[in-house]
Parts: C-alpha cells; sequence; structure tokens
C-alpha cells in the first residue's frame, strides 16, 4: 500500500510485490566474499586508534550461507550481512558496509515523538518530505508493508564526494509492537545503477532482522 503524498517511482513494481519486499531469488551469496567472516575482525584503516566505534558484535559465520550474524547492542538488534562486510557501533547506531563503501547500512532506535511525529506511519509519510527539502531532484516512495512495517525509497539522491553516481536510499521503519512510539530505522545506500540489486538485498536483511524488544 503506497502512503499517500509521496510520489511512485518505477521500483514500486519490481522488489515491492503485494506489499512484501522479495530478494528475487538472490541470495547472500551474490553480495559476499568469500572471505570466511575474516572482514568483521579487520579494523577500519580510515577510522583513527583510541575512541570512536566500536566493532560490532560477531554472533556466528555461515560459510555457506555467505553471510555473518551481527549483534549491534546499543540498538538491540541482530541482523545477517554478507561475508566481506565490515560492521562497528559508533553512538546510539550500528554502521556497516562492503568492501568499497559503495552499499552502506545503518541502524539505530527511534523515538517517534522525539522525531516530531506520532508513530510509525506517521514518520513515513513525513520524511520523504524532509528529503525532498534538502533533496530537490530526489524522487521518493513509502510503502506500508504486510508486517506493519514501513520501506521509503528516495530515488536521485545527491552522491557524496566519495560516490561515483547518485544514490538510492531505502528506509526501513520497524514500529515497536509494544510500544507505538517507538521504533527501529535501518537505512541502506547503495549506488543508483544498482537500486534494483540493493532493494533485493535490503529483502534478505529485512528478512534476517531481530530486535529485542
Amino acid at each position: 500500500m503506497a502512503i499517500a503524498g509521496l510520489v511512485l517511482v518505477s521500483l514500486s513494481g519490481t522488489a515491492i510485490a503485494q506489499d512484501r519486499l522479495d530478494a528475487g531469488g538472490l541470495t547472500f551469496k551474490d553480495f559476499a566474499t568469500a572471505d570466511h567472516g575474516a572482514s568483521f575482525d579487520r579494523g577500519d584503516p580510515m577510522l583513527p586508534e583510541g575512541p570512536g566505534p566500536a566493532r560490532a558484535r560477531v554472533l556466528s559465520i555461515d560459510n555457506n550461507g555467505s553471510f555473518a550474524r551481527i549483534r549491534f547492542p546499543r540498538v538491540k538488534l541482530d541482523v545477517s550481512l554478507p561475508l566481506g562486510w565490515q560492521a562497528f557501533e559508533e553512538a546510539e547506531r550500528g554502521i556497516a558496509y562492503n568492501a568499497d563503501m559503495s552499499y552502506r547500512l545503518l541502524a539505530w532506535p527511534l523515538d517517534f515523538p522525539f522525531e516530531g511525529v506520532r508513530d510509525a506511519e506517521h514518520y513515513a509519510a513525513t520524511k520523504g518530505g524532509t528529503i525532498l527539502a534538502r533533496h530537490p531532484g530526489a524522487k521518493v516512495q513509502a510503502h506500508k508493508l504486510t508486517d506493519g512495517s514501513f520501506l521509503i525509497v528516495y530515488e536521485n539522491i545527491k552522491p557524496t564526494r566519495a560516490d561515483r553516481e547518485p544514490r538510492t536510499v531505502f528506509d526501513l521503519v520497524i514500529p515497536n509492537p509494544k510500544d507505538a512510539k517507538a521504533g527501529i530505522l535501518m537505512t541502506l545506500g547503495v549506488p543508483g545503477s544498482q537500486a534494483e540489486r540493493g532493494l533485493r538485498l535490503m529483502a534478505l536483511i529485512k528478512s534476517s532482522i531481530k530486535v529485542d524488544w
């Protein structure tokens, strides 16, 4: 179900089928590097030593499935990520990315009253307008999925200096089933030319999420 007031774009008819995310037959192997989980034990050379992001906790490595089970303690979130990625925690959010940092994932808790909205649906309906104000050339769509979560898709987001092309960003908003004023936000940003592939990865990641509410 599309949320009123946002522009629907081409992705709505592909990996979002019947208001469900669909990996389209892809698995974590399609996004992984077969390194037996070594990347999750390797520090990021771009980060200074001392205070700063801490490595996320590795719960398990599945070499056959080409993914690692990762725990972000501060977000109280477990998630599966492709082998070859790295994962850290910084302040109240989890951070993960692939080898060339072209795929970047963020996860953090949401307090909807603090964000100035009533609940997850209100957040999904208003966030798009905020992004459009910052990126006038962007296209935004939002969907309520059958499990009650919300997917917001932002296309044609201006690239950073580290990016080679405009970005597509996916926001997955998961409401707390015990508290309508709280939830989790997971954001995946990918190169715009790989938007379809990125949405398939978001489907895989979403299916793996476990939150300690």
